[in-house]
Protein backbone atom coordinates (compact mmCIF):
# COMPACT_ATOMS: atom_id res chain seq x y z
CA UNK A 1 0.00 0.00 0.00
CA UNK A 2 1.18 3.31 -0.81
CA UNK A 3 1.19 6.06 1.76
CA UNK A 4 1.24 9.64 0.84
CA UNK A 5 2.81 12.30 2.95
CA UNK A 6 -0.03 14.73 4.36
CA UNK A 7 -1.44 17.28 1.97
CA UNK A 8 0.28 21.05 2.87
CA UNK A 9 -2.93 23.02 3.87
CA UNK A 10 -2.80 25.63 0.66
CA UNK A 11 -5.03 27.92 1.84
CA UNK A 12 -2.68 28.78 5.01
CA UNK A 13 0.24 28.96 3.24
CA UNK A 14 -1.84 31.08 0.51
CA UNK A 15 -3.00 33.79 3.00
CA UNK A 16 0.48 33.54 5.08
CA UNK A 17 2.35 34.71 1.85
CA UNK A 18 -0.14 37.07 0.86
CA UNK A 19 0.44 38.73 4.28
CA UNK A 20 4.29 38.37 4.26
CA UNK A 21 4.12 40.02 0.58
CA UNK A 22 1.74 42.95 1.18
CA UNK A 23 3.87 43.50 4.74
CA UNK A 24 6.76 43.76 2.87
CA UNK A 25 5.99 46.01 0.12
CA UNK A 26 4.39 48.46 2.82
CA UNK A 27 7.10 48.33 4.49
CA UNK A 28 9.33 49.98 1.98
CA UNK A 29 6.84 51.72 0.56
CA UNK A 30 8.91 55.14 2.24
CA UNK A 31 8.88 58.30 -0.61
CA UNK A 32 11.44 59.95 1.95
CA UNK A 33 14.01 56.70 0.85
CA UNK A 34 14.92 58.78 -2.52
CA UNK A 35 14.51 62.74 -1.35
CA UNK A 36 15.60 62.15 2.51
CA UNK A 37 19.63 63.16 2.01
CA UNK A 38 17.92 66.10 0.28
CA UNK A 39 16.33 66.78 3.24
CA UNK A 40 19.12 67.24 5.23
CA UNK A 41 21.21 69.11 2.98
CA UNK A 42 18.36 71.77 2.25
CA UNK A 43 18.00 72.39 5.97
CA UNK A 44 21.41 73.18 6.59
CA UNK A 45 23.50 70.68 7.26
CA UNK A 46 26.64 69.53 6.59
CA UNK A 47 28.34 66.14 5.02
CA UNK A 48 29.83 65.09 8.03
CA UNK A 49 26.50 66.07 9.93
CA UNK A 50 24.63 63.38 7.70
CA UNK A 51 27.30 61.40 7.97
CA UNK A 52 27.30 61.02 11.50
CA UNK A 53 23.43 60.66 11.06
CA UNK A 54 24.48 57.59 9.09
CA UNK A 55 26.51 56.23 11.95
CA UNK A 56 23.49 56.62 14.31
CA UNK A 57 21.56 54.90 12.44
CA UNK A 58 23.40 51.42 12.29
CA UNK A 59 24.81 52.14 16.05
CA UNK A 60 20.77 52.01 16.85
CA UNK A 61 20.25 48.84 14.54
CA UNK A 62 23.40 47.12 15.95
CA UNK A 63 22.61 47.60 19.40
CA UNK A 64 19.04 46.81 19.72
CA UNK A 65 18.75 44.03 17.28
CA UNK A 66 19.88 40.77 19.79
CA UNK A 67 17.89 42.16 22.50
CA UNK A 68 14.66 42.80 19.80
CA UNK A 69 14.99 39.15 18.97
CA UNK A 70 14.69 37.76 22.33
CA UNK A 71 11.66 39.79 22.69
CA UNK A 72 10.25 38.16 19.76
CA UNK A 73 11.05 35.34 21.64
CA UNK A 74 9.93 35.51 24.51
CA UNK A 75 6.55 37.68 23.90
CA UNK A 76 5.08 37.88 20.58
CA UNK A 77 6.68 37.94 17.01
CA UNK A 78 3.06 39.53 15.48
CA UNK A 79 3.07 42.09 18.00
CA UNK A 80 6.74 43.05 16.97
CA UNK A 81 5.93 43.25 13.57
CA UNK A 82 3.01 45.67 14.60
CA UNK A 83 5.39 48.15 16.39
CA UNK A 84 8.21 48.53 13.90
CA UNK A 85 6.11 50.37 10.86
CA UNK A 86 4.83 52.64 13.62
CA UNK A 87 8.14 53.49 15.46
CA UNK A 88 9.54 54.19 11.75
CA UNK A 89 6.56 56.37 11.62
CA UNK A 90 7.25 58.28 14.62
CA UNK A 91 10.63 58.99 13.08
CA UNK A 92 9.68 59.96 9.60
CA UNK A 93 6.96 62.28 11.23
CA UNK A 94 9.34 64.05 13.50
CA UNK A 95 11.75 64.31 10.16
CA UNK A 96 9.20 66.61 8.16
CA UNK A 97 7.07 68.23 11.42
CA UNK A 98 10.76 69.51 13.24
CA UNK A 99 13.47 69.77 10.28
CA UNK A 100 16.43 69.96 12.39
CA UNK A 101 20.01 67.48 13.68
CA UNK A 102 18.28 66.46 16.84
CA UNK A 103 14.72 65.45 15.45
CA UNK A 104 16.82 63.50 12.82
CA UNK A 105 19.07 61.72 14.60
CA UNK A 106 16.08 61.24 17.12
CA UNK A 107 13.90 59.88 13.41
CA UNK A 108 17.85 57.61 12.59
CA UNK A 109 17.38 55.94 16.52
CA UNK A 110 13.50 55.28 15.73
CA UNK A 111 13.89 54.03 12.05
CA UNK A 112 17.29 51.47 13.21
CA UNK A 113 15.00 50.52 16.54
CA UNK A 114 11.68 49.70 13.94
CA UNK A 115 14.92 47.58 11.80
CA UNK A 116 15.72 45.80 15.02
CA UNK A 117 12.15 45.48 15.78
CA UNK A 118 11.67 43.53 12.61
CA UNK A 119 14.37 41.74 11.78
CA UNK A 120 14.50 38.34 13.11
CA UNK A 121 10.87 38.57 14.09
CA UNK A 122 9.91 37.99 10.76
CA UNK A 123 11.90 35.05 9.71
CA UNK A 124 11.10 33.23 13.06
CA UNK A 125 7.23 33.73 12.09
CA UNK A 126 7.25 32.65 8.50
CA UNK A 127 9.43 30.32 9.05
CA UNK A 128 7.81 28.58 12.35
CA UNK A 129 4.21 28.99 10.50
CA UNK A 130 5.79 27.02 7.26
CA UNK A 131 6.86 24.67 9.48
CA UNK A 132 3.83 24.04 11.28
CA UNK A 133 1.68 23.26 7.77
CA UNK A 134 4.40 20.95 7.12
CA UNK A 135 5.58 23.65 4.27
CA UNK A 136 8.66 24.53 5.96
CA UNK A 137 10.06 23.64 1.85
CA UNK A 138 8.68 26.65 1.21
CA UNK A 139 10.60 28.94 3.06
CA UNK A 140 13.02 30.14 0.33
CA UNK A 141 10.64 30.89 -2.31
CA UNK A 142 8.25 33.00 0.17
CA UNK A 143 10.68 34.81 1.53
CA UNK A 144 12.51 35.25 -2.25
CA UNK A 145 8.99 36.87 -3.44
CA UNK A 146 9.60 39.06 -0.64
CA UNK A 147 12.25 40.63 -0.81
CA UNK A 148 11.37 40.99 -4.64
CA UNK A 149 8.16 43.17 -2.88
CA UNK A 150 10.62 45.24 -1.07
CA UNK A 151 13.00 45.77 -4.31
CA UNK A 152 9.72 46.40 -6.30
CA UNK A 153 8.54 49.19 -3.33
CA UNK A 154 11.92 50.92 -3.48
CA UNK A 155 11.30 51.26 -7.61
CA UNK A 156 7.57 52.31 -6.52
CA UNK A 157 8.88 54.87 -4.35
CA UNK A 158 11.80 56.58 -6.41
CA UNK A 159 8.83 56.75 -9.48
CA UNK A 160 6.86 58.22 -7.56
CA UNK A 161 8.26 60.21 -5.19
CA UNK A 162 9.31 63.36 -7.51
CA UNK A 163 5.34 63.87 -8.36
CA UNK A 164 4.08 63.81 -5.12
CA UNK A 165 6.85 66.09 -4.19
CA UNK A 166 6.14 69.04 -6.77
CA UNK A 167 2.53 68.35 -5.02
CA UNK A 168 3.14 69.23 -1.76
CA UNK A 169 7.20 69.15 -0.80
CA UNK A 170 8.53 67.39 2.33
CA UNK A 171 5.28 67.61 4.18
CA UNK A 172 3.19 65.46 1.26
CA UNK A 173 6.77 63.11 0.90
CA UNK A 174 6.69 62.36 4.83
CA UNK A 175 2.86 62.46 5.09
CA UNK A 176 2.75 59.30 1.98
CA UNK A 177 5.86 57.67 4.25
CA UNK A 178 3.57 57.91 7.23
CA UNK A 179 0.34 56.49 5.64
CA UNK A 180 2.23 53.50 3.96
CA UNK A 181 4.47 52.72 7.36
CA UNK A 182 0.45 52.72 9.35
CA UNK A 183 -1.13 50.34 6.69
CA UNK A 184 1.79 47.95 6.86
CA UNK A 185 1.44 48.26 10.83
CA UNK A 186 -2.35 47.12 9.87
CA UNK A 187 -1.43 44.07 7.85
CA UNK A 188 0.94 42.25 10.28
CA UNK A 189 -1.75 42.05 12.81
CA UNK A 190 -3.28 39.67 10.16
CA UNK A 191 -0.10 37.12 10.43
CA UNK A 192 -1.25 34.09 12.15
CA UNK A 193 1.20 33.09 15.04
CA UNK A 194 1.46 29.66 17.11
CA UNK A 195 4.06 29.41 19.56
CA UNK A 196 4.43 25.34 19.16
CA UNK A 197 4.07 22.99 16.02
CA UNK A 198 1.10 21.53 15.35
CA UNK A 199 1.94 17.82 15.48
CA UNK A 200 -0.19 16.54 12.71
CA UNK A 201 1.72 18.29 10.74
CA UNK A 202 5.52 17.98 11.76
CA UNK A 203 7.60 18.20 8.68
CA UNK A 204 9.20 15.23 6.87
CA UNK A 205 12.90 15.88 7.62
CA UNK A 206 16.35 13.80 5.92
CA UNK A 207 19.07 12.38 6.94
CA UNK A 208 21.92 13.80 6.12
CA UNK A 209 23.51 13.45 2.73
CA UNK A 210 19.77 11.86 0.90
CA UNK A 211 16.70 13.56 -0.33
CA UNK A 212 13.49 12.73 0.36
CA UNK A 213 9.45 14.22 -0.73
CA UNK A 214 9.18 17.44 1.17
CA UNK A 215 5.82 19.39 0.20
CA UNK A 216 3.90 17.55 -3.04
CA UNK A 217 7.02 15.33 -3.72
CA UNK A 218 9.52 17.56 -4.93
CA UNK A 219 12.93 16.00 -3.38
CA UNK A 220 15.18 18.38 -2.05
CA UNK A 221 19.13 17.48 -1.40
CA UNK A 222 19.82 18.11 2.44
CA UNK A 223 23.71 19.04 1.21
CA UNK A 224 22.23 21.92 -0.75
CA UNK A 225 22.91 25.50 1.11
CA UNK A 226 19.49 26.93 0.39
CA UNK A 227 17.81 23.50 1.05
CA UNK A 228 15.30 23.37 3.43
CA UNK A 229 15.92 19.81 5.16
CA UNK A 230 17.08 19.96 9.15
CA UNK A 231 19.23 17.99 11.25
CA UNK A 232 16.98 18.00 13.63
CA UNK A 233 16.27 14.04 13.77
CA UNK A 234 12.35 13.42 14.99
CA UNK A 235 9.24 13.63 13.84
CA UNK A 236 8.53 15.94 16.93
CA UNK A 237 11.28 18.11 16.43
CA UNK A 238 9.03 20.79 15.31
CA UNK A 239 10.02 24.51 14.85
CA UNK A 240 10.02 26.34 18.07
CA UNK A 241 9.22 22.88 20.19
CA UNK A 242 10.91 24.47 23.04
CA UNK A 243 9.01 25.83 26.00
CA UNK A 244 8.27 29.80 26.02
CA UNK A 245 11.23 31.62 27.89
CA UNK A 246 11.25 35.04 29.48
CA UNK A 247 13.24 37.41 28.08
CA UNK A 248 16.83 36.82 29.58
CA UNK A 249 16.14 33.21 29.03
CA UNK A 250 15.49 33.43 25.41
CA UNK A 251 18.87 35.51 24.78
CA UNK A 252 20.82 33.05 26.66
CA UNK A 253 19.28 30.19 24.87
CA UNK A 254 19.60 31.86 21.65
CA UNK A 255 23.19 32.17 22.45
CA UNK A 256 23.95 29.08 23.91
CA UNK A 257 22.05 27.28 20.55
CA UNK A 258 25.06 29.48 18.40
CA UNK A 259 27.95 29.07 20.68
CA UNK A 260 27.40 25.18 20.99
CA UNK A 261 26.27 24.14 17.60
CA UNK A 262 28.88 24.50 14.74
CA UNK A 263 26.39 24.17 11.51
CA UNK A 264 24.26 26.84 13.44
CA UNK A 265 27.36 28.84 13.91
CA UNK A 266 28.43 28.42 10.15
CA UNK A 267 25.34 29.60 8.82
CA UNK A 268 24.99 32.82 11.22
CA UNK A 269 28.41 34.02 9.84
CA UNK A 270 27.59 32.76 6.22
CA UNK A 271 24.46 34.83 5.76
CA UNK A 272 25.85 37.76 7.67
CA UNK A 273 28.82 37.79 5.38
CA UNK A 274 26.92 37.02 2.05
CA UNK A 275 24.33 39.80 2.38
CA UNK A 276 26.66 42.29 4.26
CA UNK A 277 29.37 43.18 1.49
CA UNK A 278 27.06 43.38 -1.48
CA UNK A 279 24.36 45.24 0.50
CA UNK A 280 26.91 48.03 1.46
CA UNK A 281 28.18 48.24 -2.12
CA UNK A 282 24.63 49.17 -3.11
CA UNK A 283 25.11 52.61 -1.32
CA UNK A 284 28.23 53.34 -3.62
CA UNK A 285 26.60 52.58 -6.89
CA UNK A 286 25.49 55.64 -8.03
CA UNK A 287 29.23 56.88 -7.64
CA UNK A 288 30.38 53.81 -9.51
CA UNK A 289 27.66 54.77 -12.04
CA UNK A 290 28.83 58.50 -12.66
CA UNK A 291 32.93 57.09 -13.07
CA UNK A 292 31.70 55.44 -16.51
CA UNK A 293 31.28 59.09 -17.56
CA UNK A 294 27.11 59.15 -18.31
CA UNK A 295 25.17 62.16 -17.59
CA UNK A 296 23.67 62.96 -13.87
CA UNK A 297 20.40 62.07 -15.86
CA UNK A 298 21.51 58.58 -16.82
CA UNK A 299 22.68 57.37 -13.18
CA UNK A 300 19.18 56.57 -12.50
CA UNK A 301 19.04 54.08 -15.55
CA UNK A 302 21.97 52.12 -14.40
CA UNK A 303 20.96 52.14 -11.15
CA UNK A 304 17.43 50.44 -11.98
CA UNK A 305 19.75 48.07 -14.40
CA UNK A 306 20.83 46.46 -10.61
CA UNK A 307 17.76 46.95 -9.17
CA UNK A 308 16.27 44.74 -11.65
CA UNK A 309 18.71 42.39 -10.60
CA UNK A 310 17.35 42.32 -6.95
CA UNK A 311 14.11 41.76 -7.59
CA UNK A 312 15.19 38.75 -10.39
CA UNK A 313 17.37 37.46 -7.82
CA UNK A 314 14.66 36.89 -5.20
CA UNK A 315 12.33 35.00 -7.68
CA UNK A 316 15.17 32.65 -8.59
CA UNK A 317 15.06 31.31 -5.04
CA UNK A 318 12.76 28.03 -5.69
CA UNK A 319 15.72 26.79 -8.48
CA UNK A 320 18.40 28.20 -6.18
CA UNK A 321 16.90 25.38 -3.83
CA UNK A 322 17.58 22.61 -5.97
CA UNK A 323 21.29 23.58 -5.53
CA UNK A 324 24.29 21.59 -3.58
CA UNK A 325 27.00 23.46 -1.85
CA UNK A 326 28.97 22.93 -4.75
CA UNK A 327 26.41 24.80 -6.92
CA UNK A 328 25.95 27.73 -4.59
CA UNK A 329 29.70 27.79 -4.25
CA UNK A 330 29.66 28.04 -8.03
CA UNK A 331 26.97 30.70 -7.47
CA UNK A 332 28.99 32.44 -5.11
CA UNK A 333 32.38 32.92 -7.59
CA UNK A 334 30.35 34.11 -10.72
CA UNK A 335 28.53 37.06 -8.95
CA UNK A 336 32.02 38.52 -7.67
CA UNK A 337 33.46 37.72 -11.30
CA UNK A 338 30.98 39.74 -12.46
CA UNK A 339 31.07 42.53 -9.71
CA UNK A 340 34.75 42.61 -10.43
CA UNK A 341 34.25 42.84 -14.30
CA UNK A 342 31.52 45.06 -14.27
CA UNK A 343 32.95 47.47 -12.59
CA UNK A 344 36.39 47.43 -13.91
CA UNK A 345 35.09 47.91 -17.51
CA UNK A 346 34.47 51.34 -16.17
CA UNK A 347 31.30 51.63 -19.28
CA UNK A 348 27.53 51.77 -18.76
CA UNK A 349 27.48 48.23 -20.68
CA UNK A 350 29.82 46.90 -17.33
CA UNK A 351 26.25 47.55 -15.33
CA UNK A 352 24.80 44.84 -16.97
CA UNK A 353 27.09 42.69 -15.38
CA UNK A 354 26.51 44.33 -12.47
CA UNK A 355 23.17 43.56 -12.26
CA UNK A 356 23.87 40.01 -13.06
CA UNK A 357 26.44 40.30 -10.06
CA UNK A 358 23.08 41.66 -7.80
CA UNK A 359 21.19 39.07 -9.08
CA UNK A 360 23.28 36.21 -7.80
CA UNK A 361 24.00 37.65 -4.72
CA UNK A 362 20.62 38.42 -3.78
CA UNK A 363 19.47 34.87 -4.93
CA UNK A 364 22.43 33.57 -2.61
CA UNK A 365 21.56 36.19 0.47
CA UNK A 366 17.95 34.17 0.43
CA UNK A 367 19.70 31.03 0.08
CA UNK A 368 21.87 31.41 3.04
CA UNK A 369 18.80 32.87 5.15
CA UNK A 370 16.44 29.52 4.58
CA UNK A 371 19.91 27.44 5.27
CA UNK A 372 20.06 29.22 8.76
CA UNK A 373 16.26 28.44 9.34
CA UNK A 374 16.91 24.87 8.76
CA UNK A 375 19.34 24.51 10.98
CA UNK A 376 17.62 26.24 14.23
CA UNK A 377 16.56 23.91 16.58
CA UNK A 378 15.47 25.43 19.56
CA UNK A 379 12.79 27.66 20.84
CA UNK A 380 15.19 30.86 20.38
CA UNK A 381 15.11 31.76 16.94
CA UNK A 382 14.46 35.15 16.41
CA UNK A 383 17.08 35.60 18.72
CA UNK A 384 19.57 33.59 16.27
CA UNK A 385 18.48 35.49 13.30
CA UNK A 386 18.97 38.62 15.11
CA UNK A 387 22.35 37.38 16.17
CA UNK A 388 23.04 36.72 12.16
CA UNK A 389 21.17 40.79 11.76
CA UNK A 390 24.07 42.12 14.02
CA UNK A 391 26.80 40.32 12.32
CA UNK A 392 25.31 41.70 9.42
CA UNK A 393 25.31 45.22 10.31
CA UNK A 394 29.10 45.11 11.83
CA UNK A 395 30.28 43.86 8.65
CA UNK A 396 28.50 46.34 6.59
CA UNK A 397 29.89 49.11 8.68
CA UNK A 398 33.56 47.66 8.65
CA UNK A 399 32.82 47.15 4.86
CA UNK A 400 32.25 51.02 4.24
CA UNK A 401 35.36 51.39 6.28
CA UNK A 402 37.39 49.78 4.19
CA UNK A 403 35.82 50.86 1.07
CA UNK A 404 36.56 54.88 2.05
CA UNK A 405 40.50 53.59 1.61
CA UNK A 406 40.25 52.15 -1.41
CA UNK A 407 38.07 54.36 -3.68
CA UNK A 408 40.15 57.38 -1.99
CA UNK A 409 43.47 55.64 -2.95
CA UNK A 410 42.25 53.51 -6.01
CA UNK A 411 39.03 54.40 -7.59
CA UNK A 412 35.28 53.08 -7.09
CA UNK A 413 35.98 50.54 -9.77
CA UNK A 414 38.73 49.09 -7.87
CA UNK A 415 36.86 49.25 -4.65
CA UNK A 416 33.89 46.99 -6.04
CA UNK A 417 36.67 44.95 -7.87
CA UNK A 418 38.70 44.05 -4.37
CA UNK A 419 35.20 43.94 -2.55
CA UNK A 420 34.29 40.83 -4.66
CA UNK A 421 37.42 38.82 -3.20
CA UNK A 422 35.64 37.91 -0.22
CA UNK A 423 32.97 35.94 -2.09
CA UNK A 424 35.38 34.20 -4.25
CA UNK A 425 36.90 32.77 -0.83
CA UNK A 426 33.87 31.95 0.67
CA UNK A 427 33.23 30.02 -2.65
CA UNK A 428 36.14 28.10 -2.18
CA UNK A 429 36.20 27.39 1.13
CA UNK A 430 32.80 25.64 0.30
CA UNK A 431 33.62 23.96 -2.37
CA UNK A 432 36.55 22.34 -0.46
CA UNK A 433 34.66 21.63 2.04
CA UNK A 434 31.69 19.89 0.24
CA UNK A 435 34.21 17.92 -1.66
CA UNK A 436 35.59 16.52 2.08
CA UNK A 437 34.13 12.62 2.19
CA UNK A 438 31.42 12.66 5.34
CA UNK A 439 33.24 10.91 8.62
CA UNK A 440 31.11 7.86 10.38
CA UNK A 441 29.08 9.56 12.99
CA UNK A 442 29.84 12.99 12.31
CA UNK A 443 27.74 15.34 13.86
CA UNK A 444 26.93 18.67 12.89
CA UNK A 445 29.28 20.32 10.39
CA UNK A 446 29.84 23.97 9.04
Amino acid sequence: MTVHPPRVPDARVRRLAATLYGYAFLSELVLLYPLYALLFSDTGLTVWQISSLFVIWSAASILLEVPSGAFADAFSRRLLLSLAPVVAAAGFALWVLVPSYPAFAIGFVLWGAAGALASGALEALVFTELDRLGAAGRYARLIGRAKTAETLAVLASILLAGSVFAVGGYPAIGAASVLACLLAAAVATRFPEHRRPAPDTAPVVAERGGEVPVESGRPVHLDAVGGVGSDRGGPDAGADDEEDLGWWASLRAGLAEVRADRAVRAAVLLAAVVAAVWGALDEYTPLLARDTGVGEATVPLLLLLTWIGVAVGGLLAPAGERLTARGYAGLLALSAVALAAGALFARPAGFALVAVAFCGFQLATVLADARLQARITGGSRATVTSLAGMATDVTIIAVYGGYGLLATGAGNGVAFAVAAVPYLIMALLLASRAGRPARAGAGHTG
